[in-house]
Parts: C-alpha cells; sequence; structure tokens
C-alpha cells in the first residue's frame, strides 16, 4: 500500500475496531506504515493474531485484543488494556462492521438488536471511552464507517442501512460537542469495496457489471483506497476538516 506518510501519526496511539480482516486490516496496515502505535479490536481471532504477528515482525508496534464489541463492558476493558499497554488513544476509527442481509419480514428482535449493537451501538460507546485521552492530549481524530448503501437506496437490508445513516447523525453531534477540545469527527462512507468477504458472498458478474454501469470509476475499489482517506483525516493534514461525511465510492451515488 502506497500513499503519503503524515509525521504527526508516527508514535501517535491509535485504535481500530474491525481491524482484523477487509477494509479494518488495510487500515491496520496503512497506520502501522505511518509508525503509530496501532491497537485494533475483533472477534476474528485467527486471522487477527496472524496479522499482529505479520506486523510485530517487520517493527511496528501492534496490539490485538479480542472482543466481542457488543459487550459494552468488555469493550471497555479493552480500551483500558489498550491505554494501559500504548497511552492515551489520539485516533479511533470506528470500523467494525457486518453486513448481513435480511428481509423485512423475517427480522427478529434478536437480529435487530444485534444488528445495532454490530454497526451502532459500539460506535457511541468507543468514542465515549476515549474522548477524555484526545481532551488530556489536546486534540484527536475519530474516524466513523458508514456506508453509500443508505444513499443508494439498496434494499433487503434495512436494519444495516437504518445503522449505516445513523452514522452521519452521530458525527455531527459528537464533532459540535467536542470541537472546542480539538477533537475532530468525520464520516466516511465506502461503496462497494472488494473484501473477500464481499467477493465470497455477494459479488456475481451480474452484480459486478450492473455496479460498473453506476460506478463512474471502471474498476473495483480496495480496502486500501479507503484506508488512505481515513488515515489522512487522522492527520493533521486535514487538520481543519470535521463535521463532514466523505464518500468513498468510485462515483456511485
Amino acid at each position: 500500500m502506497g500513499g503519503a506518510i503524515h509525521p504527526d501519526l508516527e508514535g501517535r496511539t491509535v485504535l481500530i475496531t474491525g481491524g482484523g480482516t477487509g477494509i479494518g486490516e488495510a487500515l491496520v496496515r496503512a497506520f502501522a506504515r505511518q509508525r503509530s502505535k496501532v491497537a485494533f479490536i475483533d472477534i476474528a481471532d485467527e486471522p487477527s493474531r496472524r496479522l499482529e504477528a505479520e506486523l510485530a515482525a517487520t517493527g511496528a508496534v501492534v496490539r490485538y485484543e479480542a472482543c466481542d464489541l457488543a459487550d459494552i463492558d468488555a469493550l471497555r476493558a479493552a480500551v483500558t488494556r489498550i491505554r494501559d499497554a500504548l497511552g492515551p488513544v489520539g485516533v479511533l476509527v470506528n470500523n467494525a462492521a457486518n453486513d448481513d442481509r435480511r428481509p423485512t419480514p423475517d427480522v427478529t428482535p434478536e437480529f435487530f438488536d444485534r444488528t445495532v449493537a454490530v454497526n451502532l451501538k459500539h460506535q457511541f460507546f468507543c468514542a465515549q471511552a476515549v474522548l477524555e485521552d484526545m481532551k488530556a492530549l489536546g486534540g484527536g481524530a475519530i474516524v466513523n464507517m458508514g456506508s453509500v448503501s443508505w444513499m443508494a437506496g439498496v434494499g433487503g437490508m434495512a436494519v444495516y442501512t437504518s445503522c449505516k445513516s445513523a452514522v452521519l447523525g452521530l458525527t455531527r453531534s459528537l464533532a459540535r460537542d467536542y470541537g472546542p477540545f480539538n477533537i475532530r469527527v468525520n464520516a466516511v462512507a465506502p461503496g462497494w469495496i472488494m473484501t473477500q468477504r464481499q467477493i465470497d458472498l455477494w459479488l456475481t458478474p451480474e452484480a459486478e457489471a450492473e455496479l460498473m454501469k453506476s460506478q463512474c470509476l471502471k474498476r473495483r475499489l480496495l480496502p486500501a483506497d479507503v484506508a488512505k482517506v481515513v488515515v489522512f483525516l487522522a492527520s493533521e493534514d486535514a487538520g481543519a476538516c470535521t463535521n463532514q461525511h466523505f464518500v468513498v465510492d468510485g462515483g456511485w451515488v
């Protein structure tokens, strides 16, 4: 992965949720390249441990915490362990998500609550857990991952798209409340990013052909495309950017 180097990110403690695979893995690699101290939380244990070991072997400072983000007490404990090991968190990337699809008639209260917990609730409580760190540091950056799914009117996933639209409201409220402390809060809305999960579960020749008709850019979008934007927003090169919604979709919507 190429891209710019932002010297202010060197030595900065960065926390990424859902960092073991997909876009999250690209984020972990991107911040390790910036020589940040990178912590990531995930429930996918095997790939997370493999990523941690690979990057640590290069000299990167990387710490993996196994945690189900739906368990808020466990999440808070994981953040405490990260702070104790790496210092106060200066950058938070709320990346973890799950886009499981279920038709509206088949949605149960249990599925609804789990979807909200994984795609929205943890973003609020992760931010809550690190805001005092950022205030003590004199500032910080939070990037909340949304999705263009609700903007494009994608069907068959009403609970997920509801959560992802709510990310924008969360972002703007936090940006307004914590701007006086020099804490910047932005949202990034990826389009259809070709992670291995997306390729395995959802990508068909017909779906890709339809996507290429809709995108202005006629190529697959990769996790690194999103990671480069997030790294920029975390850096002081984006020091005047807050309360904004950055779409990374190749011109789909």
